[in-house]
């Protein structure tokens, strides 16, 4: 089974196997997130995206009801730099070792 969110390791699936905690800078986050929405990506939209990601990060960190951490077993993957293939690589590694 395979999940998304952002209480998934820590909540929802606190004894699973393997967990992994996704990050990446800011300004490559407000990129992709413009990108996959289809609008244009110029600097004063990145600043607003990256803007609004950090406030729904600071909300949902301090959030009473399963607030967004990372689960203390989690690996961490750092995306920023990556391609979605090499992401998908370094988790089927993870998940697989052999």
């Amino acid at each position: 089974l395979v999940t998304d969110g952002r209480d998934m390791g820590t909540v929802v699936f606190p004894d699973a196997g393997l967990k992994i905690y996704l990050v990446a800078h800011p300004g490559v986050r407000a990129a992709r997130r413009l990108l996959e929405q289809g609008l244009p990506v110029d600097l004063e939209e990145i600043q607003r995206e990256i803007d609004r990601l950090t406030m729904r990060d600071e909300a949902d960190m301090g959030r009473e009801t399963a607030p967004l951490r990372q689960a203390e077993d989690a690996m961490e993957i750092d995306t920023s730099e990556l391609t979605f293939g090499e992401q998908v690589e370094a988790i089927v590694r993870l998940a697989d070792p052999h």
